[in-house]
């Protein structure tokens, strides 16, 4: 752990050669350093594979790497009060440290909880044999658009077999509800539908009747127990034996729970170590609207989930927000431990949250230590949203770190 972060950073090379840059900025009356470089995301094909779980609005686990080295040792725990896939739950796993995560949206932990528990392969093998392929009755609503009605035959039997079993699954139910949750739509022969748009995007069934229409298709069949089998191996196949072991000994006590991130009772006072997060941004990401296909799959009602979610159409209003977040977060976090807060610029970058979050969580009584801009390349998904490369977006990762003083 450094003695200063301010001299860890200024020092800080990144892997082409290219020094730190940094420079001073004033938010609501504080002063704090700005920090420039590549810090991570030139090592973003060492991520483990257990992470390529598809959902909206997720960082890349080399961030929260990045801090939990440099801020945590073995045994420490680490929490992000939005969790989403799980990204920093499932890094710290992997690093040897403890976990607790939360997120409003009750399928974060759907898409978590199992890969911190991987069972093994034929296991999978196993319990698949045991859901029938058909016998699901009725899915409910209209999925004509997206599978095959063989296929969709197999997904309400798996869905109806998973609900059955809910009271009384096990790490490998849990497992199969995971994977088949994210390969429910997608855009290849790999997931379950036809082709319709990312899987962390449900289009509607209207937008998906249009998409059909104009390329000519139709939903061919897919084997849904073959295709939970590749995507299980695909999960694992980058995963060693040290870290299997890593991920399930975090899943022993690992605390994942479904809640608003500003009352969380079932955390102790001064239990986290290090909180790495990032919250929503404003009203940019339709959270509820991009999961209703898989609300529906785990039996959840959609609507229920999206309105509890922070979808602020102001500052003011995200402000008042994450206000009493940090304040929850000052009473979990113990003596020294840090708060890695990742926003980005937002409305075009006409508005850097940063800049806004300095001061919130100095008023929680965090000491602002200062705030990282990670230099990168943006991914093909951020190019087709129109998003110029470190110009605006919710992925610029832009980091305030705090520290909770001794």
């Amino acid at each position: 752990m450094p003695p200063s972060l301010d001299g860890y950073l200024r020092t800080f090379v990144a892997a082409d050669g290219s020094p730190t840059s940094r420079e001073t900025i004033t938010c609501g009356g504080i002063e704090v350093s700005r920090y420039w470089n590549e810090f991570w995301t030139s090592r973003q094909r060492q991520a483990s594979s257990i992470h390529e779980v598809s959902y909206r609005a997720c960082f890349k686990p080399q961030l929260p790497r990045f801090f939990i080295d440099l801020f945590t040792e073995a045994g420490d725990v680490v929490y992000d009060p939005f969790s989403g896939r799980g990204t920093t739950a499932i890094e710290a796993a992997l690093r040897g440290r403890r976990v607790v995560a939360n997120d409003i949206n009750p399928l974060s932990a759907v898409l978590a909880r199992p890969r911190l528990s991987p069972p093994d392969l034929a296991e999978v093998v196993e319990r698949l044999e045991e859901v029938p392929r058909s016998r699901g009755g009725r899915a409910g609503i209209d999925l004509s658009m997206f599978y095959h009605p063989k296929t969709r035959a197999e997904i309400v039997a798996l869905r109806r077999y998973l609900l059955g079993r809910k009271e009384d699954e096990d790490a490998v139910d849990r497992w199969i509800r995971m994977v088949a949750t994210n390969r429910l739509t997608g855009h290849s022969k790999g997931f379950f539908s036809v082709y319709t748009l990312p899987p962390n995007q449900a289009v509607s069934p209207e937008s998906q009747r249009r998409i059909n229409e104009k390329r000519g298709q139709k939903p061919e069949y897919r084997d849904t127990h073959a295709l939970i089998l590749k995507k299980s191996r695909q999960l694992l196949k980058r995963v060693s034996p040290e870290e299997m072991s890593s991920l399930r000994c975090a899943g022993k006590d690992a605390l994942f729970l479904t809640g608003q991130a500003d009352e969380t009772p079932q955390i102790p006072d001064g239990a986290v170590a290090l909180t790495v997060t990032s919250p929503p941004f404003l009203d940019i990401v339709q959270y509820a609207k991009d999961n209703w296909l898989r609300c529906w799959f785990n039996g959840l009602d959609a609507e229920e989930v999206g309105a509890g979610i922070t979808t602020a159409r102001t500052v003011e209003e995200w402000e008042t927000v994450m206000g009493r977040v940090f304040a929850e977060l000052f009473r979990v976090t113990k003596p020294g431990g840090r708060v890695a807060f990742e926003v980005g610029e937002v409305r075009h970058g006409r508005v850097a949250l940063d800049e806004h979050v300095v001061p919130l969580g100095a008023g929680a009584g965090f000491v602002p230590e200062g705030v990282m801009v990670n230099s990168q390349v943006f991914t093909k998904t951020s190019n087709i949203w129109g998003i110029a490369n470190n110009t605006g977006g919710t992925n610029t990762n832009r980091i305030v770190i705090f520290r909770k003083p001794e």
